[in-house]
């Protein structure tokens, strides 16, 4: 499903307060207890919400993502907003590797503009957006494709950008755990982003608010092996100091 406004918010005020009472939301969007429920009942089917007696928290699965269609509607406005904080602070004339995720694909449509780009990247959407730029070169990797996202993965991949050393690597991200872990769920894609963290000068990272302890099976790396955290909102709790003590630099996407 793709998710209506009222809906969507609803889906940024769980994933900000980690679980909420039917009562709560119905008080906070000013609409009555069915239409919460009724709502409630659509994204827990579609899989975006858990529901608990009286409540709604969000799926925490630690060994399956969520669909890539739904992925692509969460949190839409904030992935915006973080891609063009992104495509702001990327000089023209660089050379970046950029990974998988929804939030990526945001941040190829805020590079169309850019000049002297060479962009080596794993996902195919990535490589369609960037090929409408003139002024780009996409290098696509070798491995195999995941339908599902027609992400590229493999030993042939991680081969693949091990000849390479880029200026930024920009990755995505499912979890970032309190204890200091970037975490995904399919360990072919960790492996690659893995050898781009270790190929690149400077590595981004971008994630919304979505991604702030949410836990999955396989660690990628640690949060003091990235120079700069790109999200929508700013981090719960104990998020700012841990940055902090890893020396990450935080750019607020604020609406």
């Amino acid at each position: 499903m793709t998710p209506n406004p009222r809906q969507s918010q609803l889906l940024d005020e769980v994933r900000a307060r980690g679980a909420v009472t039917v009562e709560a939301l119905a008080e906070r969007f000013d609409v009555t207890l069915q239409t919460v429920r009724r709502d409630v009942k659509l994204l827990a089917e579609a899989g975006l919400l858990a529901r608990f007696h009286g409540g709604v928290r969000l799926p925490h699965s630690t060994t399956e993502n969520i669909a890539y269609r739904q992925r692509e509607s969460l949190n839409a406005e904030g992935k915006r907003r973080i891609a063009r904080a992104v495509a702001a602070r990327v000089p023209n004339g660089c050379s970046l590797l950029i990974n998988l995720g929804t939030t990526n694909e945001a941040v190829a449509r805020e590079l169309l503009q850019h000049k002297g780009l060479r962009v080596i990247t794993n996902n195919l959407n990535v490589a369609r957006i960037l090929a409408d730029n003139p002024d780009c070169e996409v290098i696509v990797t070798g491995g195999v494709v995941r339908h599902r996202d027609r992400g590229i993965v493999g030993e042939a991949t991680v081969d693949f950008i091990r000849q390479f050393k880029v200026d930024i690597g920009i990755i995505g991200i499912s979890g970032i755990e309190a204890d200091g872990s970037l975490r995904d769920y399919d360990y072919r894609e960790v492996m690659v982003a893995r050898v781009i963290i270790e190929q690149s000068r400077e590595v981004w990272l971008v994630a919304d608010q979505g991604k702030f302890n949410r836990p999955a099976m396989v660690e990628l790396a640690r949060v003091d092996q990235i120079d700069l955290l790109f999200t929508d909102a700013a981090p719960p709790e104990p998020f700012p100091a841990l940055l902090a003590e890893a020396g990450v630099q935080l750019e607020l996407a604020s609406p």
